[in-house]
């Protein structure tokens, strides 16, 4: 069931992304004159298709991974004579600007939609609460301390510990002392805390911004109540349910969620004995775990189940709410900065500041579309902005077969006066495919590395 959960939510999310590219592309060439022969959602065989009273052919095709507007051009088969002020080609260079940048705009746009759309129905965040603090650690040596609210980081306000993550991932490779400011338990005035950090989460994989400094998030109690069960696995082999309260494995008594987690991670292969309540009565069974390989090589455990829900203290909860106005800024600001970190991460990973196993392709996408789906509509949107302006960014890279390498081409004509030279396009179409290519096979075995 879950696989087919996250087949169905990547078909939705590249379906809304695709779609919204391309029909930005679409839009702006008929506002220039060009005549598009097709407009295609997915590529290969077409599944459905209309043609419009333009002449233009609307189609879904089998595999949903991409898309494409085809235009009438010189240049990919001969044009009646009457119909030459309609081709690509023929446009002004800054008409084609415009039409090959509108692609990437419309992820953008999209992206500030999603986001307005999150700001004017409110967010809930939790406070950023430091839960504990790792002895020798920049926090521990800078005098942080459990309970201690986290309020600014380099001066930037931080309301959640999303924003704190985002905040951490863009000084990648940051030298120096790390400025934060934090609220302590039960005072009104908050101190600033200068943390120590070299080569701030260099090569890190995956990066661990919270964990490097030392901080714990706060998190309440989780009893060893099971309330996800996935089907096929260990717990669900074993005859577990959801609702089962742990209570002892192997007669040791088993206090919280966190104990229960780390005894089956120990314990890989090994039959274990599980005595569990379920509603008034208890009952004894034998438990397997299976066993999951980490990137270091170790084997830990796993039964395939995760804790039930609990709820967070009402004094602890944050809802971020704006006015339709006021929220329109705030998703313009929102995409401008997850534009910039996207840029800057592309950046530290050329120069070897991020490790390229960050990379991630069809499966990891499938993975997160699904994972977010199940966490409702607010992550599910969320996450489908941070999708689009990825798209966006990626598009736009001067990389010849992507839109950003056709426009580093029209920049070339609008300084040189004349059109780049068909060879010289050609050699770069071959170069670009090489590029695409290696990068779409990279991601697709970090991904495959990550599944196993």
């Amino acid at each position: 069931m879950g696989l087919i959960q996250n087949i169905l939510a990547v078909i939705v999310v590249l379906g809304l992304l695709v779609t919204f590219h391309e029909f930005g592309h679409f839009w702006v060439a008929r506002r220039c004159g060009v005549k598009v022969l097709r407009f295609s959602v997915g590529f290969g065989k077409p599944l459905w298709s209309t043609v419009d009273r333009h002449g233009t052919e609307f189609a879904v095709a089998a595999i949903p991974l991409g898309g494409y507007v085809k235009m009438l051009d010189e240049r990919e088969a001969p044009v009646p004579v009457e119909q030459l002020d309609q081709a690509f080609n023929r446009k002004t260079v800054w008409q084609r600007i415009a039409i090959v940048a509108a692609g990437p705009i419309a992820n953008f746009l999209l992206a500030i939609v999603a986001y307005w759309a999150l700001f004017v129905a409110g967010t809930t965040t939790v406070a950023p609460i430091v839960g504990d603090i790792m002895p020798d650690s920049p926090a521990a040596e800078a005098g942080l301390s459990r309970g201690d609210e986290i309020t600014s980081i380099q001066g930037d306000t931080m309301r959640s510990w999303e924003e704190i993550n985002l905040k951490l991932v863009s000084i990648i490779g940051f030298n120096g002392e790390l400025a934060v400011e934090a609220l302590p338990e039960g005072s009104g005035t908050p101190r600033e805390y200068q943390l120590p950090v070299s080569n701030y989460l260099v090569r890190q994989d995956p990066p661990q911004p919270l964990e490097s400094l030392g901080i714990i998030p706060w998190r309440p109690d989780v009893p060893a109540v099971l309330g996800q069960i996935i089907e096929g696995q260990a717990a669900s082999q074993a005859g577990l349910e959801a609702g089962d309260r742990i209570l002892a494995i192997d007669g040791e008594p088993v206090d919280d969620w966190m104990q229960f987690v780390a005894m089956i991670r120990e314990s890989a292969g090994q039959t274990l004995e599980i005595r569990y309540q379920r509603g008034d009565g208890q009952g004894t069974l034998s438990l397997t775990p299976g066993s999951n390989t980490l990137e270091s090589g170790a084997q830990v455990g796993y039964i395939g189940a995760g804790a039930q829900q609990v709820s967070w203290p009402e004094e602890l909860q944050r809802e971020i709410r704006y006015g339709p106005i006021e929220a329109v800024g705030q998703a313009l600001s929102r995409t401008g900065e997850m534009i910039l970190l996207t840029v800057d991460a592309i950046r530290k990973m050329i120069v070897g500041l991020i490790s390229p196993s960050n990379l991630s392709g069809p499966i990891t996408i499938a993975q997160i579309s699904g994972d977010s789906a199940r966490a409702g509509m607010e992550v599910f949107v969320g996450f489908l902005a941070y999708l689009s302006i990825s798209l966006g960014v990626l598009n736009l890279l001067p990389i010849p077969v992507l839109d950003g390498g056709h426009l580093l081409y029209y920049f070339i004509e609008v300084v040189r006066g004349r059109p780049v030279s068909e060879q010289t396009q050609a050699v770069g179409l071959r170069i670009g495919l090489a590029m695409v290519g290696t990068l779409m096979l990279m991601a697709l075995y970090f991904d495959l590395m990550r599944l196993w």
